[in-house]
């Protein structure tokens, strides 16, 4: 099987450099119309997929973006791993504005938005104990250039748009024990993992939330300072990855490509025909077998 990555852009990041045959293509899905067209095209002879999160000129708010579509999509078009870019705020001294994080970890607080493609009709529970992949993980590491990367954290992943109050932001940080804050990475992290995806989490810090006593509430001229002085990290990154991942992709070793294989709960005759159709490219491989 021909690995495919997946690169879903957040803040600051709508467009990747130097794919070869690059085109916009428009991918419709059962779950809607996702962010924006999707960038196609190869990388060190490794087939890419750029989908900003928020849509080119950021049109999507973080509860709004599509993300069923988002991921259907990428999967239609045969995304085997997906690596997603977003910015983030920070609650440790050492992870610094400027630095990256590789999340291993989430707290999801969204309350606002679909966080599976299953549901009444064809139930599933995938396990998210280890919501991303080791193995891309460590790629995503290597990757980087040119930036301070943190091998590993909690990734807080709030509501908003507003961003933390004081309280929220101590709290946070002092009793729950997160290492960033974020708006987008659910439920795209849980949706990847019903579609059977690799995910890999790299938070670019922009701020410190509203919890440190030296720089005071979160401002967003200073975000987008950061989020410019990112890009460039971002993309090299990015443009490291085919190199620590070969054109072929192999079954992965921590089960990400086969998490519905005992997840689905509803007994074939009672499974609701509408809903099967829209998983046909999320669930295809065990709901047709």
């Amino acid at each position: 099987m021909e690995r495919m990555i997946g690169i879903i852009g957040g803040s600051g990041l709508y467009e990747i450099d130097g794919l070869e045959d690059g085109r916009w293509q428009r991918v419709e899905t059962p779950w809607g119309t996702p962010s924006d067209e999707i960038f196609t095209g190869r990388l060190g002879g490794v087939k890419m997929a750029f989908l900003p999160r928020h849509g080119r000129g950021h049109v999507h708010s973080p509860s709004d973006v599509p993300y069923r579509a988002n991921i259907d999509a990428l999967k239609r078009l045969g995304v085997t791993d997906i690596v997603s870019l977003s910015a983030c705020g920070s609650f440790r001294e050492e992870m610094k504005p400027g630095d990256f994080v590789i999340v291993d970890q989430f707290i999801d607080r969204t309350f606002a938005r679909p966080k599976s493609f299953f549901g009444s009709g064809c139930v599933a529970h995938v396990s998210l104990a280890h919501p991303t992949c080791p193995r891309l993980s460590a790629a995503a590491f290597e990757a980087a250039e040119g930036v301070t990367v943190h091998m590993g954290g909690t990734y807080l992943a709030m509501e908003g748009p507003q961003f933390s109050t004081l309280a929220e932001s101590r709290m946070y940080r002092e009793v729950w024990g997160a290492d960033v804050i974020g708006m987008t990475n659910m439920p795209e992290a849980k949706l990847a993992r019903e579609a059977e995806i690799c995910y890999a989490s790299v938070a670019m810090v922009t701020d410190y939330d509203s919890w440190h006593p030296q720089h005071g509430e979160v401002d967003i001229t200073e975000i987008l300072a950061t989020l410019e002085a990112n890009t460039s990290a971002a993309k090299a990154l990015v443009a490291n990855l085919p190199a620590r991942l070969t054109s072929a992709h192999t079954p992965c070793a921590h089960g990400c490509n086969t998490a519905l294989d005992f997840a689905i709960m509803t007994a074939p005759d009672k499974r609701d025909p509408a809903l099967l159709a829209r998983l046909d490219a999320v669930a295809g491989r065990v709901l047709n077998r």
